[in-house]
């Protein structure tokens, strides 16, 4: 195990951290601290675990770091487990079922529980994506299917209503699926139009920019290459503040589906 920021060695300053963790509530995780974890069929993968049913969450987020001939090719995910994978950066070739893909920065793929998600990287550089998990919630008469994209291709929509505040849906919104990946994208001095408060989680990377957010009525700064989560409940609200450009983020939500008990 090591750390993802390769930061060893003595100390250069005090301890400290800007991390939070609020378990079933809510948690900011910067880079910093974030370790290395060795899974079985992830060969030449720098893996490192994110949000689990440990934390509160209901899905499990990971970034994978695959190395050149790297990747999972004995497949991730499946029975009744859907998965999805979303490239940060570089080149990642995909397979689910019979059908092989190539993504390129921007791309992802959707893999249906009833099938495994395989990957390689075939290009002699690292490739850094963003990985999901969750248990399927079945719906009588529905059922997923394998999507493919690249959120390059796709347009922004105003966010409710606000021009300075755009959204991107990956995955389609019908009743098939029982969640969604969005990536939100706020302009500088964009921000919520109100405080959300709801049911649905979300595990959201942040691609670009800075910002404010507010976890459970806590303000707290934060920056590219931040991970939060928010559980079911958590009050949830952010502003894009500074001079790094628009404040971006890839999240997922759980919808399309009652409260099971």
């Amino acid at each position: 195990m090591g750390y993802r920021t390769n930061e060893l060695g003595y100390p250069k300053d005090l301890l400290a951290s800007r991390a939070i963790v609020e378990r079933g509530n809510f948690a900011l995780i910067p880079p910093q601290g974030l370790v290395k974890n060795t899974i079985p069929n992830f060969e030449n993968c720098e893996m490192t675990i994110l949000a689990t049913p440990k934390m509160g969450a209901s899905f499990v987020d990971y970034l994978c770091r695959v190395l050149p001939n790297g990747g999972n090719t004995k497949g991730f995910g499946g029975n009744g487990v859907e998965s999805f994978i979303y490239v940060l950066d570089g080149e990642l070739t995909v397979q689910i079922g019979e059908e092989i893909h190539e993504l390129t920065t921007g791309g992802y793929a959707y893999c249906p529980p009833t099938e495994t998600l395989k990957f390689e990287n075939k290009s002699t550089n690292n490739t850094e994506t963003f990985l999901y998990k969750k248990r399927y919630q079945e719906a009588e008469g529905y059922q997923p299917y394998a999507v493919v994209g690249n959120s390059n291709d796709i347009e922004n929509q105003d966010y409710e209503g606000m021009t300075n505040v755009g959204l991107k849906d990956l995955l389609p919104t019908d009743l098939n699926f029982d969640m969604n990946f969005h990536i939100l994208t706020f302009a500088e001095g964009g921000s919520h139009g109100y405080i959300e408060t709801h049911y649905q989680e979300h595990g959201a990377l942040l691609l670009s920019g800075e910002g404010m957010y507010n976890l459970d009525n806590n303000w707290m700064p934060v920056k590219k290459g931040d991970y939060i989560f928010m559980g079911a409940y958590n009050l949830q609200a952010c502003y894009s503040v500074g001079t790094k450009g628009s404040l971006s983020y890839l999240y997922s939500k759980d919808c399309n589906r009652d409260v099971e008990i």
